[in-house]
């Protein structure tokens, strides 16, 4: 399970969550809209219904959705650095955040060994993916960061399900 922690300036908020995939199956994971909109969101909250990504430095990204009461939001960005399947950096600019601060997040995606027991011990099973996210540029505001913090832990929590288990917004419980 993911958690967010907020840094003491409020500035930033860090995330953090293995996943039990190579780092290349989560980075896809986060980077092709057809696969956002599978995970991000859930059943009576929100979910992400589409978008686009020119997944390239100076390239734009969106994300478009409709809330659990039928509002439509958008949130969009440039792509800073892209460096596949270990780091991407974006700006992030949410149509629905009544601050105007302009933030950016930061995705860190570290290889890690999968192990699993076997009667002879630890046994290495495969490759996983340690991803950190660091989203900043809150400037304080503690209440935004805070409510970011809560949304990535939720949405980490979601693409993890995906990725590790097949389960979309439409089939998880």
């Amino acid at each position: 399970m993911a958690t967010a922690v907020i840094t003491p300036d409020k500035d930033a908020i860090h995330v953090e969550v293995f996943v039990a995939a190579p780092p290349e199956r989560v980075f896809q994971a986060i980077t092709d809209p057809a696969q956002t909109a599978q995970w991000w969101g859930d059943k009576g909250m929100y979910r992400v219904t589409g978008g686009h990504a020119d997944l390239r430095p100076g390239g734009t990204w969106s994300s478009e959705g409709v809330g659990a009461d039928g509002t439509k939001f958008k949130v969009d960005g440039e792509y800073l650095e892209v460096d596949p399947p270990r780091l991407l950096v974006h700006t992030w600019n949410p149509d629905f955040s009544k601050h105007k601060n302009k933030t950016v997040v930061r995705w860190e995606l570290e290889s890690r060994p999968v192990h699993g027991l076997q009667q002879r011990g630890p046994h290495k099973m495969g490759m996983g993916t340690v991803l950190k996210i660091v989203h900043s540029g809150f400037a304080g505001d503690e209440k935004d960061a805070a409510d970011h913090g809560n949304g990535w832990a939720s949405d980490l929590g979601w693409m993890q399900a995906v990725v590790e288990r097949g389960q979309t917004i439409d089939t998880r419980s």
